[in-house]
């Protein structure tokens, strides 16, 4: 079976390193041969839910604050989210949450979260020289991700 892969960029582009996961999104969604839809969700995260239905995987690039040095990458499982003194994503656990909205039943994808360490979330169109420099570095695990759900599809053709 073929995974269906959604790459969901979230965050407040006006919000400097708060919209690295949107800045992310848009470059991943140049490159045709990633094997994935990238989708630019912004702060509408009631808007992914269809996205969500019809994947069986979903990656969600967002910031967020583990308390590391600004630019450090968290590579996350859906779960991690709700542990205590777990990294904190205001959008991701937004998104995760909207999954109630759902009807019962409805289909749930495999959810990574990869986020970055912001260091400003102030006004500002730009992100922080720590976060800019951390982008390729997210922009590359997006890819590895993405790369591995394909060859477990490959490998297990039974299922997931």
């Amino acid at each position: 079976m073929t995974p269906r892969i959604v790459i969901l960029g979230i965050g407040n582009l006006l919000m400097s390193d708060d919209g690295v996961g949107v800045h992310a999104a848009r470059a991943l969604a140049a490159d045709p041969s990633l094997g994935a839809e990238a989708v630019d969700a912004g702060t509408d995260v009631l808007s992914t839910l269809p996205y969500l239905e019809q994947a069986t995987h979903a990656l969600i690039l967002d910031a967020v604050c583990g308390g590391g040095a600004p630019g450090t990458l968290y590579c996350l499982r859906e779960d991690d989210l709700s542990l205590r003194n777990a990294p904190e994503s205001a959008h991701a656990v937004g998104l995760l949450a909207a999954r109630r909205l759902l009807p019962p039943g409805a289909p749930w994808p495999e959810v990574r979260i990869v986020g970055v360490e912001p260091e400003r979330l102030g006004y500002g169109l730009d992100l922080s020289p720590a976060v800019a420099a951390a982008l390729p570095r997210l922009e590359r695990l997006s890819r590895e991700q993405v790369e591995a759900w394909h060859s477990a599809s490959t490998s297990n053709p039974i299922g997931r």
